[in-house]
């Protein structure tokens, strides 16, 4: 199967490297191009950037968005390994299944003529730039928009209409140094750190909850602090990662945090909540044709992970996230369904058959 043995071959690179990205995307740029669709390549941050065009000339647009790069793994993990049902490595779920998918369907929309499909896929969702990411390039400086996108993110065959946006911090802890054998002469700036990560979960906003989620996430993702062991550390610096959701609002989160004392907060990444009109044509469509490939119901979910999506929000563009079925991202055991990422394909191309009459055109 087209899906699964393309999945395969884009595991085995290791794209939490610039060098695998840049050998992924010449893959991918390749397989596109072998099958008689041009590609349009551009360079962003130092990252490539692809795009390509099928399908009609004009009429309804959808984009269908991916991305390449993963987070870091052990060797390992980049060695795809297939169980039942479940390929496993790293990236199989987020999301080189998903693009792998979007790929075949990109392929099979070649040969009509009545919706026209742009296939973008981006380098760099994965990373802590805030400014000029590649999602926002494509919108910006290569114009590739529509009428609706749709971004493969992991959602097991249900549509995120909603996702959580994101402050990434970095917190300056001081303290007082003194020798290891008295450390009550001192002041530990490592443990204070920990004690400002407690405050933090504890704040109010950290106990609101919306809609489609029970609380924001907040997550301690890197600490740094102490230079020898037989001293006090009087430094520590931590990255806090928060969700926050929709109709919070950042700065006021920013401020909050500001507020306590001894911390120096600085944003390292902010990026709005996605929300997107579930009573949407486009919406509505793709809930119909991917209940024919799902397990109960596809609509309305909430996505706790932020979403490049919003690029395409920013400038007007309806746009959601839609997955096939896995787990384990991020993890040492992250897989996907194989028989999930044809139906994911499927459901793709009947959504996109579909529009024209949908719309009535």
């Amino acid at each position: 199967m087209d899906e699964r043995v393309l999945c395969e071959r884009l595991i085995t690179y290791d794209t939490s490297t610039a060098d695998g990205i840049r050998s992924a995307a010449g893959f991918v740029k390749g397989w596109l191009e072998a099958r008689d669709i041009e590609v349009q390549t551009a360079t962003n941050n130092g990252l490539p950037v692809l795009a390509a065009t099928v399908g009609a000339e004009k009429g309804p647009t959808i984009v269908l968005h991916g991305h390449l790069d993963v987070v870091p793994a052990r060797a390992e993990q980049f060695e795809p390994r297939l169980e039942g049902d479940k390929l496993f490595g790293r990236g199989a779920y987020d999301m080189k299944g998903g693009l792998a998918a979007i790929m075949c369907a990109t392929r099979d929309l070649t040969v009509q003529n009545d919706v026209k499909v742009h296939f973008v896929c981006v380098c760099d969702e994965e990373s802590e730039e805030d400014e000029n990411r590649g999602s926002d390039f494509i919108v910006r400086d290569m114009g590739y928009l529509g009428d609706f996108a749709i971004t493969g993110e992991p959602t097991d065959m249900q549509i995120g209409v909603q996702a959580k946006g994101v402050l990434l911090l970095r917190l300056d802890v001081r303290g007082r140094a003194a020798h290891g054998s008295t450390p009550w002469l001192g002041d530990n700036a490592v443990l204070k750190a920990m004690d400002v990560y407690r405050a933090i979960q504890s704040l109010p906003f950290a106990r609101e909850s919306s809609e489609m989620f029970d609380r924001p996430s907040i997550n301690l993702g890197r600490v740094v602090g102490g230079d020898v062991p037989n001293k006090v550390p009087d430094h520590c610096v931590i990255d806090v990662d928060i969700r926050y959701l929709p109709g919070q609002d950042p700065n006021a989160l920013l401020e909050e945090i500001r507020a306590m004392p001894g911390v120096t907060a600085a944003p390292l990444l902010v990026r709005p909540p996605a929300t997107v009109d579930r009573e949407s044509p486009f919406v509505l469509g793709l809930r119909e044709a991917a209940a024919t490939y799902a397990n109960g119901e596809t609509m309305s979910v909430g996505r706790d992970g932020a979403s490049d999506a919003v690029s395409f929000l920013r400038v007007g563009v309806p746009a959601v996230e839609f997955g096939p079925v896995g787990a384990g991202h991020h993890g040492p055991a992250e897989w996907v369904s194989v028989s999930s990422l044809e139906g994911y394909r499927q459901a793709l191309e009947s959504f996109l058959r579909a529009i024209p009459e949908r719309l009535g055109e």
